[in-house]
């Protein structure tokens, strides 16, 4: 994932957790997702490829996804994502751990 400056720093776990959030509306293909993403961090976050569908095919595996063979808006073959019941249940555990490192983050900054 990269940032416009370049950086591919992010805290760990934070793409599986912006792929779940961006499920959680729905199915979506790859390409869909990773222009989800863009939009809503107001073209601040840029999910590469070579990021996107790697994690998408460990988070199949680890269970909290599941795919199906679809067509596109473009009417193109496109595999589409869902967030399993699992899924949706690691979501909320990352979602409240990324809450609680963010405001460490942030107490840090106000007091250093």
């Amino acid at each position: 994932m990269e940032t416009p400056s370049g950086s591919s720093d992010l805290l760990p776990g934070t793409l599986f957790l912006l792929i779940l959030r961006t499920l959680s509306g729905g199915p979506l293909h790859g390409y869909a997702i990773a222009k989800r993403i863009k939009q809503a961090s107001r073209e601040g976050l840029h999910v590469e490829d070579g990021s996107l569908y790697p994690a998408l095919n460990r988070m199949l595996v680890k269970g909290w996804l599941a795919s199906q063979w679809g067509i596109s808006e473009t009417n193109r073959k496109a595999r589409f994502y869902r967030l399993t019941p699992e899924g949706r249940k690691q979501l909320a555990k990352e979602a409240g751990e990324f809450d609680r490192q963010v405001r460490a983050i942030q107490l840090v900054m106000r007091t250093a």
